[in-house]
């Protein structure tokens, strides 16, 4: 059995979801899309108020024992051990529309 390859700019090699990575192992600068919350229910319902729901868009600022991520045009700080609980697949560059000639 083949191994898959690990989605861009993800540092681990075990997850639930072969296509995601814990947002705590994201690198700085990548766009992400979140597909799964692994925490407590009232925790999990902590973060979708703040934003952090399924499928929205974030952007990694800054990754060190903590996160900065952008969250609808917010800059929010995480816990490193609460970004372990956000699974994220990383977004591809969109392709530019070709420019009218």
């Amino acid at each position: 059995m083949s191994r898959k390859k690990l989605p861009p700019n993800c540092e681990v090699t075990h997850r639930p979801r072969p296509d995601c990575c814990p947002l705590s192992q994201v690198r700085a600068g990548t766009s992400v899309r979140i597909k799964q919350l692994l925490a407590s229910p009232d925790l999990c319902q902590r973060l979708r108020e703040l934003g952090l729901c399924e499928e929205q868009r974030i952007k990694l600022l800054l990754q060190d024992r903590s996160v900065v991520c952008q969250v609808c045009n917010v800059r929010l700080g995480l816990s490193g051990q609460l970004a372990d609980s956000i699974w994220v697949e990383p977004l591809h560059p969109q392709p530019l529309e070709p420019q009218p000639a």
